[in-house]
């Protein structure tokens, strides 16, 4: 199936509700990881967004960021 992009007017957006689906972490973040290296637009659009992760993800990922090594 082609992506499609939908644009919506500033009415539909207060009454909006995205669609959701699952997908594997493996899935999206080397694409992830690229978009923000090469600091794409669409990523800060959705830097607001609220995203369900495993707390054992998230303590992986604190805990990363906490002991990574000064810049």
């Amino acid at each position: 199936m082609r992506p499609r992009l939908k644009l919506y007017t500033p009415e539909e957006c207060d009454s909006f509700t995205p669609e959701k689906i699952s997908v594997r972490l493996g899935d999206i973040s080397q694409a992830l990881a690229d978009a923000v290296v090469r600091n794409r637009t669409w990523v800060f659009d959705f830097a607001d967004d609220e995203v369900q992760i495993p707390t054992d993800l998230y303590e992986i990922i604190s805990a990363y960021w906490n002991l990574r090594p000064g810049a």
